[in-house]
């Protein structure tokens, strides 16, 4: 890999873009997934039985198979579907990928679903993560078979399907405690790990810093790469930032939720303070669900409120950069479609599922009828985290993630960072949620 190799600048949005890009087709399929439901397309998603142990012909009768196989035909062949527009490399060995990625969901949900994994509350995700790294760190993931570890694409259709379990009203009303506890820490812990970086642990490497800082505060990946191309940062500055977030968030994923019962922590507090901690939106969802409902909504709404600042960060980094880190009089400054560019996507596909749902559920008869659908939604959404989840630990090689953590400069930032931003986080989170200063918001998951 040379060194001399910049991160690729995230492509400019265009009308073109909404049938090229993963990110716009995450909303449609989403909607599309919805309307489904609606229309009664989808009549209802399989869901693997419980069942316990010496009982295993309970968690695969004859009677779930042809549905499973079903869903698995009908979900690979949409998804084939878009990557034969937006990667044509991946058509060949997409569809066995696929139903490979798929065979390991059905093992977690059916291990999770056993009597005593269900009472210790092992959830599904931690099991599709478990496997795939297995998988990844033994015999090693095969190239065809990464083909289908699409963890983004899955985890932001089941995000838009989500958005159909929230009212937008509720959003609305959460919405002024989202912004206090993503939109005062993030930036907080950017300048603070800029500061610890450049001046007291004097990393040469400015743009490691910054891609570092933006990793740990913002959203993981999508934050890094954005914020990479505004400092100019190299591909390996990239590799070594998400390599050590990815190492944290999987400790954090599993960590977080048992000590926030252990610390007595409300269910919509604990949410919000994973929301605002953990860097990938998946493992937020992983961590959340863990809580309950209440906490994985919203630990995602704090997620996704943060996801906004990744356009913002990115555009100031590049007017920091360009006038102060380097100066240069000749340089472009970034305009601010650069805001436009840089947004998730997904958010826009999120926000309108939520609005036609609360159109849905404006009358008595639509509430029953939103419910029905969000009873096959839901489940759709279930299946996406699970092989988004299979799909990480697919990607998950721990001796290569090691290998970026020497030099310990930027593990020492990270952890600050991270350490930094968990506090700080808990400390906004307890004072806009506690009930103590400000009223508490609305259920945001509704029985």
């Amino acid at each position: 890999m040379k060194t001399n190799q910049s991160a690729p600048a995230p492509p400019k949005s265009s009308w073109r873009d909404m049938y090229k890009l993963e990110d716009w087709w995450a909303v449609w399929l989403g909607l599309v997934m919805f309307a489904f439901a609606a229309t009664g397309a989808i009549k209802e998603v399989p869901k693997l039985p419980k069942w316990a142990w010496g009982g295993f012909g309970e968690a695969f009768s004859v009677s779930i198979i042809v549905p499973l196989v079903l869903l698995a035909v009908a979900i690979g062949v949409v998804y084939l579907l878009v990557v034969a527009l937006i990667d044509r490399k991946s058509i060949r060995t997409f569809l066995p990928a696929f139903l490979v990625v798929f065979l390991i969901g059905c093992m977690a949900f059916t291990i999770a679903n056993e009597a005593s994994m269900t009472y210790y509350d092992i959830p599904y995700v931690f099991w599709a993560l478990a496997i795939g790294m297995l998988i990844s760190n033994t015999f090693g993931t095969p190239a065809w078979l990464q083909s289908a570890a699409r963890t983004e694409f899955y985890i932001k259709t089941g995000l838009v399907l989500f958005g159909a379990e929230i009212l937008l009203g509720n959003i609305w009303k959460f919405s002024g405690y989202g912004i206090a506890i993503s939109w005062l820490v993030a930036p907080t812990v950017i300048v603070m790990m800029w500061l610890v970086g450049t001046r007291w642990l004097k990393m040469p490497n400015k743009p490691l810093v910054m891609v570092l800082a933006a990793e740990t505060s913002v959203c993981g990946v999508s934050a890094a790469i954005a914020t990479g191309a505004a400092c100019k940062a190299k591909k390996e500055d990239l590799t070594v930032a998400v390599g050590i977030g990815l190492i944290f968030t999987v400790i954090m994923m599993v960590v977080m939720p048992p000590l926030a019962k252990w610390m007595g922590m409300e269910a919509t507090l604990a949410g919000a303070w994973l929301g605002g901690t953990i860097d990938a939106t998946g493992a937020v969802a992983a961590a959340g669900k863990a809580m309950g409902p209440q906490a994985e909504a919203a630990a995602l709404l704090v997620k996704m409120i943060q996801n906004l600042l990744i356009g913002a960060v990115a555009f100031v980094v590049a007017i920091f950069w360009v006038s102060s880190v380097e100066r240069d009089t000749s340089a472009k400054r970034p305009s601010l479609m650069e805001l436009w560019h840089r947004m998730p996507k997904f958010v826009i596909g999120f926000i309108l599922a939520s609005l036609i749902a609360s159109i849905i559920a404006s009358t008595s008869a639509g509430a029953p009828f939103l419910k029905s659908i969000t009873t096959q939604t839901k489940q759709l959404r279930e299946w996406l985290f699970c092989l988004a989840f299979v799909s990480i630990g697919l990607e998950s090689n721990l001796k290569d993630l090691a290998r970026q953590m020497t030099g310990g400069k930027p593990l020492v930032l990270y952890l600050f960072g991270q350490t930094a931003n968990v506090v700080l986080t808990l400390i906004v989170a307890w004072l806009v949620l506690s009930g103590k200063i400000f009223p508490l918001p609305p259920e945001l998951v509704k029985p």
